[in-house]
């Protein structure tokens, strides 16, 4: 039997305890984050105790919907997640390579294996509790994936 304080409680995203998330839609967040693609983890009612969180790309209109809880990337990994790397910073390091010639194509590779080496360790930095704007306090994360 539904009855109105269900109702309100499937509502409310105070009841969260639990977040769910995978690895990779945590890394692929925080990636588009950080290269300027506002993403965020979604959480949408009927909430409860554990919920999953998916990859969402922001519309502009989400602030209307009060059956979703959107929460950001960043708030779910530690401080010390190291920033996703840069393609000028990866030309430096391969410039001062002594024993190590600079071609667009070896900067490309070494670019590539930068960004998959970043993406393998943002998982390690994955907190075990978080603060949810939304939830009175902190909730567990699960990680799942990793």
């Amino acid at each position: 039997m539904v009855t109105s304080d269900s109702m309100n409680t499937m509502s409310d995203p105070t009841t969260i305890e639990t977040l769910v998330v995978k690895s990779d839609e945590l890394v692929t967040a925080l990636e588009a984050t950080r290269r300027g693609k506002p993403t965020v983890l979604r959480v949408t009612a009927p909430f409860s105790a554990r919920m999953r969180a998916r990859l969402h790309v922001t519309q502009g209109d989400e602030a209307r919907d009060s059956g979703q809880l959107l929460v950001q990337p960043g708030a779910l990994v530690t401080d010390d997640c190291p920033p996703l790397p840069h393609s000028d910073e990866t030309a430096a390091e391969l410039r001062s390579r002594a024993n190590e010639e600079y071609t667009p194509e070896r900067h490309r590779e070494v670019h590539e294996s930068a960004i998959e080496a970043w993406r393998s360790h943002v998982p390690e930095y994955a907190l075990s509790c978080a603060d949810l704007a939304a939830v009175d306090t902190p909730v567990e994360v699960t990680i799942l994936g990793e």
